[in-house]
């Protein structure tokens, strides 16, 4: 399946993830907003550089961590990137066709943190108004009766 057909987040992978680490969950999730940019920039460079080598290391653990958390688009997008570069490597080509899938990477990694913050914070309001009261949502969606 293409990377562009893969759903955003899988919401029962991310739901298992969540029983499975348990009290880890947030920290873990933690480590995954932090790693990703860093994986980013460094897949970003290495295009920049037509290094295929350099690639594959951050590509391939992206894909991982991304599957952890049920965010298939982003893991599929690092699976391809990873698969090319790997490819690249054994025929001595230059990366150049990864160009369009690498700008890709990073908004889809901004919209799937979006989702998964939203989903996992415990912060976010998740009770209904007030009967008979008009709310307005705030900056950040917190609902507040007006």
């Amino acid at each position: 399946m293409p990377y562009q057909e893969a759903e955003l987040v899988n919401w029962n992978e991310l739901a298992r993830t969540r029983t499975e680490l348990s009290s880890a969950f947030l920290r873990i999730l933690g480590y995954f907003r932090e790693d990703g940019p860093k994986a980013i920039s460094a897949i970003e460079q290495a295009i920049r550089e037509r290094n295929a080598v350099a690639l594959v290391t951050p590509a391939h653990t992206l894909k991982g961590e991304s599957a952890q958390f049920g965010a298939n688009r982003l893991s599929a997008i690092a699976e391809r990137i990873e698969t090319v570069a790997r490819r690249c490597v054994e025929t001595r080509e230059d990366p150049d066709e990864l160009i369009e899938i690498v700008v890709a990477l990073r908004p889809c990694f901004t919209e799937t943190m979006a989702l998964l913050d939203r989903d996992s914070n415990p912060l976010v309001a998740r009770r209904q108004p007030a009967f008979g009261r008009r709310t307005d949502t705030g900056p950040q969606g917190f609902g507040r009766a007006v």
